[in-house]
């Protein structure tokens, strides 16, 4: 404890002070359950509260906040479930976005659970329930009640995907925080980063493996392919209309989308703007807005047809972005053009075939960005506004030559990075963590 010392009291201060929040914690929980942020029936599970029965035996944990992170973990979950039958694996999402997306997506075994708040009293709860022997913590979940009770009950830590924002790099580095971040990164037998700032936090050096991005091992555990017919339908719908995609689309983005589209609309008069908004009530909400300013919007939830003079075809709908890579050319991730934001994963579209651009304000996923253009500088291409955003659209619509270089590069850059990404993880997995924590039973 000796070196940690200033670590565990700063650590002491944030349980107290987690503890005494607990009540408005609380509430708050309640207040996104009215505005249909929670689980309308499940949001107790949010305060340590199970709602299934643990099965005996053995458990391994993985958590992920959101829909991005849970994918990410799938293709070790799926691995888990084949090659170890007699090891429970319990799955936690924060975000109620993940849980209809994932839900879909999971073995039947995989038990789903909404993750706790970090307070001493959520956290004890669930750990006291389910017993994990193993917990899995993916990209960036780090709470110090998680892991400092996990710790103290012999359960054996992981880091997965171990990615920081530089704003959230920033924040751990101040030195009292710095002081608790060095003492619950010591907690983990396995750390897997995808950038330095963890080697900067003073991980223990031994604890620290390279596996690569395991998003880009996501498709391939891949299986679920929704309303398939639709899709196919809308494609017929398309016909040789020129036809672009701007996804996880951000609150201030769908300013420049729409401008971009006004402008091209002057050289392509039947082109089609595909938008997939980052969550489907801001779709909703730009429609009306655009519908009052003469934009004709079809909605995906509506059923919405393409018509002659539809403009845009809002997918104001969850779990269907990598259908709607499959059939549009060029995809813009959003996330990424705006000052604040930080990014989302390119590496969906470029599996797709699509001709991949974003914006420079990618956040933590720069290291996507760099070695994907690092192994063919045509997979992505950044753009800084609406106007060079509308120029590299107006080359790829008017030469189909350089349309298809960038898609190839896309595609050859993706498959090059995700090249045994699972399997290494998997390796690192059973020799650093999963041993051990069957050992501590």
């Amino acid at each position: 404890m000796g070196r940690h010392r200033a670590g565990y009291l700063v650590y002491t201060l944030y349980r107290s002070l987690s503890h005494c929040l607990s009540p408005l914690i609380h509430l708050h929980l309640r207040f996104r359950r009215f505005r249909g942020i929670e689980h309308p029936l499940r949001w107790r599970e949010r305060l340590g509260l199970p709602s299934l029965p643990r099965p005996p035996g053995p458990l391994f944990w993985f958590h992920a906040v959101s829909l991005g992170e849970g994918l990410a973990a799938l293709p070790v979950i799926k691995r888990c479930v084949q090659r170890r039958p007699d090891v429970t694996v319990l799955l936690t999402t924060t975000t109620l976005s993940a849980f209809e997306v994932l839900k879909h997506l999971l073995p039947s075994e995989v038990i789903y659970q909404f993750t706790p708040v970090d307070t001493p009293v959520a956290i004890d709860s669930f750990l006291a329930y389910w017993k994990p022997n193993a917990l899995l913590l993916v990209e960036s979940e780090l709470w110090p009640n998680l892991v400092m009770s996990a710790a103290r009950n012999g359960i054996t830590l992981a880091i997965l995907n171990a990615r920081m924002s530089p704003k959230s790099f920033r924040n751990w580095s101040l030195p009292a925080v710095l002081q608790m971040m060095n003492l619950m990164l010591s907690k983990f037998s396995l750390i897997i980063p995808l950038a330095v700032h963890f080697q900067i936090l003073q991980a223990p050096p031994l604890s620290i493996c390279f596996a690569g991005d395991l998003k880009f091992a996501v498709e391939d555990s891949l299986s679920y392919n929704p309303d398939i017919a639709i899709l196919e339908d809308l494609k017929l719908q398309i016909d040789d209309r020129p036809v672009w995609m701007a996804s996880s689309i951000h609150k201030g983005e769908e300013k420049v989308i729409v401008d971009v589209h006004k402008r091209l609309k002057n050289i392509h008069s039947d082109i089609i703007t595909i938008i997939v908004p980052r969550r489907p009530q801001l779709g909703r909400d730009i429609t009306r807005e655009w519908k009052k300013d003469g934009v004709s919007v079809a909605l995906r939830s509506n059923h919405d047809k393409l018509l002659p003079e539809t403009d845009i075809y809002m997918v104001d709908t969850l779990g269907e972005l990598r259908s709607f890579y499959r059939i549009t050319p060029i995809a813009l991730i959003g996330g990424s053009l705006l000052p604040g934001l930080s990014g989302h994963n390119i590496s969906e579209a470029a599996a797709a075939g699509c001709a991949v651009l974003t914006g420079h304000h990618v956040g933590h996923f720069l290291n996507m960005v760099s070695e994907m253009q690092r192994i063919n500088p045509l997979s992505v291409h950044q753009v800084a506004g609406n106007i060079e955003l509308c120029e590299v659209l107006t080359e790829l619509f008017s030469n189909c030559i350089a349309l298809e270089a960038r898609r190839a590069a896309g595609k050859q850059a993706y498959h090059a990075l995700s090249n045994g990404v699972g399997e290494s993880v998997w390796n690192l997995l059973n020799c650093h963590v999963f041993g051990k924590a069957l050992e501590e039973t």
